[in-house]
């Protein structure tokens, strides 16, 4: 368990989150802005200034919060947690998620109003089907499962650099380019740009979502069957105690 007082650890997730879609959405309209007409130069853009935002950000915040920035992963390390008390509490699980989808819904208005944009602009761009929702299955599974690896292995420390990797490489073999988040699903409905998913399809989202949370506690439970006991390094180590950040 982070030593950190609630209130900064909350406000990290909040502004982690929000900076995180900012990225996402804020380069997704410099990408399309660049270079018009060519999708995939366009996705390729999208997705290098994405990844290595994330991973600035695990570092930036990683020390006070654990840099989760996702709800999935806060709820399978409050999950496989319990059983060593280490971890997310049930109270702090909610107040993650509540601050982390805030946090999304802000990065999406800071993006826009940057761009020049009306500060919310919900979005019109329509992701359905069972191909979409397979892959975010996939992406998430994929993400909890290689965040408990490292953890549990004793390479909490490469997270940046590897969870990094992991979304821009999952935006490619995803069908739907890799969400992988609640939250930044929820955000991403904000803005009527390139990165963004009209309401009516971010439920199906969700959905594909808490199914790959599923199938990757299952999958680190089944590999990794301690690997609770190191829930409270999720995802990036906290100060060791006494010290202070």
């Amino acid at each position: 368990m982070n030593p950190v007082e609630t209130w900064r650890r909350l406000l990290a997730e909040f502004a982690g989150t929000a900076l995180l879609v900012t990225a996402v959405v804020g380069s997704g309209i410099m990408a399309t802005t660049l270079s018009p007409g060519d999708v995939g130069l366009q996705l390729l853009q999208n997705s290098i200034a994405t990844a290595l935002a994330l991973g600035a950000l695990i570092l930036t915040f990683g020390p006070v919060s654990g840099a989760h920035f996702n709800p999935v992963v806060s709820a399978a390390d409050w999950w496989l947690g319990r059983r060593y008390g280490t971890g997310l509490t049930a109270g702090d699980l909610a107040g993650y998620a509540a601050a982390q989808t805030l946090g999304a819904i802000a990065g999406s208005v800071l993006a826009n109003t940057m761009f020049d944009r009306a500060p919310v602009s919900i979005s019109t761009t329509v992701r359905t089907g069972g191909h979409l929702w397979l892959g975010e299955v996939v992406a998430t599974a994929g993400l909890i499962l290689l965040i408990f690896a490292l953890v549990r292995s004793g390479r909490a420390a490469v997270a940046p650099a590897a969870v990094g990797a992991y979304i821009g490489a999952a935006y490619w073999f995803t069908s739907s380019t890799s969400f992988a988040n609640p939250a930044v699903t929820i955000g991403r409905a904000f803005t009527d740009t390139f990165a963004g998913i009209a309401p009516g399809s971010v439920p199906a989202y969700l959905g594909a979502q808490l199914v790959g949370l599923a199938v990757g506690v299952g999958l680190t439970a089944a590999l990794y069957p301690h690997a609770g006991a190191d829930a409270g390094q999720v995802v990036v180590p906290s100060a060791p105690a006494g010290e202070k950040l």
